[in-house]
């Protein structure tokens, strides 16, 4: 604990370590001192203290901190902490923070404060590494911790849950059937506890909000599509005025006890029989919602009201399930019969259901099979009704055959029918299109060559941009002139021409180019003599009112020099 490591020089020195003829050397010696645990750990104080609330685990309630001179990080060093007193129900342990060596005191089982309120344990500490031989433990290697447990709100619990009840199906309304109630376990906390429905599917039961007594508020039925296995299950909810508030919950199951309560159902509800006895039966049983004992075995009887029912049929029981309907006279006329069946089960009370069988009466082959037409007959269709409906489809099939094969006829009439000329001199859908029109023969003692483009280019050049010669055909998109049908017919003829026309009209690179020719060179020269000889009469004695009679072009000028005395 004070020195760790000795460097030792030893120095030899020969001639009997005369300093004057001797020789000497040195060397270096390393004594390192190794540690031995010879200090024991020691609690910094004598107590702890801490806090923890009810029923919460993994919790550090105190740090409990030694110190210990031995070596640190080493076995000599390590701290291990055990409980010797205070906790026998092993709700706490302490576990050894690696870096600082300190015991962390942690709930690892919940604690009750209804149960215990306080807790005193006795810590002791030690080494990893035995203490060295002759070294005693200190008495302060002991500690004692205090630990308070604090209140707070538990949840109201149901001591016995899914709790389970008998009773028969079919109770009256407003009975009582159980009180399920809860327990707050909140002891010194003085709170109410409050009860409701959380879970009840059919809303069969109601809930006391006080005391949890359980009455029906509808009569429980076992047949029920709520019933799973002959039980009932609801759930309900307990909870207290705690702050914060805190619940529970708890299952109710009813175990419904089955009572003769459904009357049997005859099956089949529809069958076929031949017509003459002796070829073929009908095989009837009974359904009945009940379990054993309110079942079968059943009775089948035929109602002697009304009498033609027991003179036309007859039963004859095969087992306490089964029986088999038959006729009972020679022949019965094809159609449909209602044949009721009284049906009584074996309750206590017995229950009884007249139920009625469709029983279709049809003639049969030889095989006791129903011919096609015989269960049409039975259907209740006679043999003048049945022609009639046959002649109806075959007169209905006539008429559509006959419209499919005129709507063919006409639609090959329409692509067949041809014009009268040959084709290729039909010229009716023929519109000729010219790229220009010649002026004829006066126009030719016109002299053009004012009008042709110089051999410099100067002046195009430097033109404004946007001004053109328009004497030339003008460009752009070429309209869409309808387009002559493969085979014409005769009653388009009219439409295309029209159509051709309209698009001709209105097609700008057409000719004759009509629009307004601009021009920005008028040649170099004039074959024309000088104007400038005719000079305007400076003499007020012209008369220019003639000018009003050549019209609206000349109205302008008429206006400028006809005024007279007034300009």
């Amino acid at each position: 604990q004070k020195v760790q490591q000795y460097i030792v020089i030893v120095q030899a020195t020969d001639m009997e370590g005369n300093l004057n003829y001797g020789l000497s050397n040195t060397a270096t010696a390393i004594i390192t001192v190794t540690d031995v645990n010879d200090n024991p750990p020691e609690f910094t104080t004598s107590t702890y203290s801490g806090e923890v609330p009810e029923n919460r685990v993994e919790v550090v309630v105190a740090n409990l901190t030694v110190m210990d001179r031995d070596q640190p990080h080493s076995p000599n060093w390590n701290a291990i902490y055990r409980i010797i007193s205070g906790d026998p129900s092993g709700h706490f342990t302490i576990r050894t923070d690696p870096v600082t060596n300190e015991g962390m005191v942690t709930v690892v089982k919940a604690v009750d404060y209804e149960m215990n309120r306080a807790f005193m344990l006795t810590v002791m500490v030690s080494n990893q590494a035995p203490l060295a031989s002759g070294i005693q433990m200190s008495f302060q290697s002991t500690a004692g911790v205090t630990i308070s447990v604090t209140d707070v709100n538990e949840a109201p619990y149901f001591p016995t849950n899914r709790k389970l009840i008998r009773l028969e199906e079919g109770v009256p309304t407003g009975t009582v059937l159980t009180t399920f109630s809860a327990v707050d376990p909140d002891r010194f906390m003085q709170q109410a506890v409050r009860y409701s429905k959380l879970s009840d599917p059919a809303n069969w039961l109601n809930i006391n909000a006080t005391n949890g007594q359980i009455t029906t508020a509808a009569v429980l039925d076992r047949e029920s599509d709520y019933i799973k296995n002959n039980v009932y299950e609801a759930t309900f909810l307990a909870a207290d005025n705690g702050i914060p508030p805190a619940s529970g919950t708890g299952t109710l199951q009813i175990y419904l006890i089955d009572i003769n309560d459904n009357a049997p159902e005859l099956l089949p509800k529809e069958a076929q029989i031949c017509e003459k006895p002796n070829l073929n039966v009908i095989n009837i049983t009974a359904a009945d919602a009940d379990i054993d004992p309110n079942v079968g075995p059943f009775v089948f009887e035929l109602p002697s009201v009304p009498s033609a029912v027991r003179k036309n049929w007859t039963i004859t029981r095969l087992n306490g399930d089964y029986a088999q309907l038959s006729l009972r006279i020679t022949y019965l006329e094809a159609g449909v019969y209602d044949v009721p069946i009284i049906v009584t089960d074996s309750g206590n009370p017995p229950l009884y259901n007249t139920s009625i069988i469709k029983v279709k009466v049809c003639p049969c082959d030889e095989n006791g099979d129903c011919t096609t037409i015989g269960a049409v007959a039975a259907a209740g269709l006679g043999t003048g009704a049945i022609i009639a409906i046959l002649i109806c489809i075959i007169i209905l099939l006539t008429m559509v055959l006959l419209f499919v094969v005129w709507m063919k006829r006409r639609e090959k009439e329409r692509h067949t029918k041809q014009l009268l000329i040959d084709p290729e001199d039909d010229v009716r859908d023929n519109i000729l299109k010219y790229d220009e029109e010649g002026g004829g023969e006066e126009d030719q003692d016109y002299d053009l060559s004012q009008l042709q483009q110089p051999e410099t280019m100067d002046h195009v050049l430097n033109k404004t941009p946007g001004v053109r010669r328009v004497d030339e055909r003008p460009i752009g998109a070429e309209p869409q002139y309808p387009i002559r049908p493969v085979i014409p017919h005769p009653g388009d003829i009219g439409d295309f021409i029209n159509e051709g026309l309209r698009a001709a009209d209105n097609d700008p690179t057409a000719p004759p180019y009509d629009s307004l020719l601009v021009f920005d060179y008028e040649g170099s020269g004039s074959t024309a003599g000088s104007v400038s000889s005719l000079n305007s009469s400076s003499s007020g004695d012209q008369d220019y009112d003639y000018l009003n009679d050549w019209g609206p072009r000349f109205k302008k000028l008429a206006d400028m020099y006809g005024g007279g005395e007034e300009d």
